[in-house]
């Protein structure tokens, strides 16, 4: 899979506060390519990369092998909807989502509030 983040996609990721230690969670993640880019990015931090397709996801795991390696970057295949912290999961301290029908207004901001820690609204 070609490494070339789109330029949308890069200037995204160049306004993150990106920092050792973070976790961040990306909704609608696609191909992964935003993922794999956050998680070069990151030096002791992880990030959740989800979308609703498994094709998607699939596609996303085969071409994140180096970065899945690392512990950094992981993939979990649900719709944001129903997306909830597993047992002792951590919150985010990020979430972004870029073009996700699912965030556009359907769904009160407090239900996703418990994905973040409180800091980062």
């Amino acid at each position: 899979m070609s490494s070339k983040l789109s330029k949308r996609l890069a200037d995204i990721v160049d306004t993150l506060p990106l920092k050792d230690n973070i976790r961040v969670l990306e909704i609608g993640c696609g191909s992964g390519a935003m993922a794999r880019e956050i998680s070069r990015r990151i030096n002791n931090g992880h990030i959740l990369a989800i979308d609703r397709s498994i094709k998607a996801i699939q596609q996303a795991v085969a071409g994140s092998k180096q970065e899945i390696e690392t512990g950094k970057l992981s993939f979990r295949q649900v719709a944001i909807e129903k997306f909830a912290l597993e047992a002792n999961e951590k919150k985010f301290d990020i979430v972004v989502a870029v073009r996700v029908g699912a965030l556009d207004g359907r769904y009160h901001l407090c239900y996703y509030q418990k994905l973040w820690l409180p800091s980062n609204r």
